[in-house]
């Protein structure tokens, strides 16, 4: 998706498609900045191949649902990139490493994790917790296809973006079945991402602009950068 000196790439953190999508569009457009769904700690856990796992520590800021939800999503990230044998995260890490090598600037645009972290354990009823632990997540470990049918989302290859009418129909099933994790994971962080993109497109009206999101946050945050009368106002604590 292109708007003014800004282009966005939508990627599926396992897909190896979504690799060779951010290879040919830094080396075909020749971007001057490469901004990506990261914030620094994530970044470093990337780059130095690390785990960027919470510790018992953290739970005094994010809570015991952000620790549990932290252990758990990795766990499932890990295993389904074991699936298709690509780490998670490994097209945002290979933005960062071809942004390097051509010497173009990288722009962090996520929220820092440990507070979309609290935000979750404020914000993610018990019910739903309990909901996406002991229910979708066992499901969806042991019973994919099952699921996937139920939802009614098609065939879903793991090895490729999910084309935009599967990720409208996960995401209204993620905003039914669990408003406070819609609302800190994809909401809110769609208007972080926005207002930083707004900021970064407005410093560098000449220069051209990559970002590399999830698929489920590119259409959302390209409304909220064509609004001009978008508020970035939730609190962050």
């Amino acid at each position: 998706m292109k708007y003014k000196n800004l282009t966005i790439i939508g990627t599926s953190h396992i897909a190896k498609q979504s690799l060779e999508e951010v290879q040919e569009a830094i080396e075909q457009d020749k971007p001057d900045t490469v901004a990506v769904e990261l914030d620094k700690r994530r970044m470093y856990s990337l780059l130095s191949n690390k785990k960027n796992k919470a510790s018992i520590s953290d739970i005094r800021y994010i809570g015991l649902k952000g620790y549990l939800f932290s252990l758990i999503g990795g766990y499932i990230q890990k295993k389904l990139g074991e699936k298709v044998k690509i780490s998670p995260g490994s097209e945002m890490l290979a933005a960062v490493k071809l942004a390097k090598k051509n010497k173009l600037k990288i722009a962090l645009i996520d929220q820092d994790i440990l507070i979309t972290l609290r935000r979750f354990s404020k914000y993610f009823g018990f019910k739903e917790f309990l909901k996406i632990i002991f229910v979708d997540t066992f499901r969806g470990l042991f019973f994919r296809e099952k699921l996937i049918e139920e939802y009614g989302l098609g065939s879903f290859d793991l090895k490729k973006v999910p084309d935009k009418q599967t990720i409208k129909k996960l995401l209204r099933m993620v905003k039914k079945r669990y408003p406070g994790l819609y609302k800190v994971l994809i909401e809110e962080r769609n208007e972080f991402m926005a207002s930083k993109l707004i900021k970064l497109m407005g410093e560098n009206e000449e220069k051209k602009i990559l970002a590399v999101v999830g698929a489920g946050h590119e259409e959302d945050i390209l409304k909220l950068i064509k609004n001009p009368n978008v508020s970035y106002s939730f609190s962050v604590g």
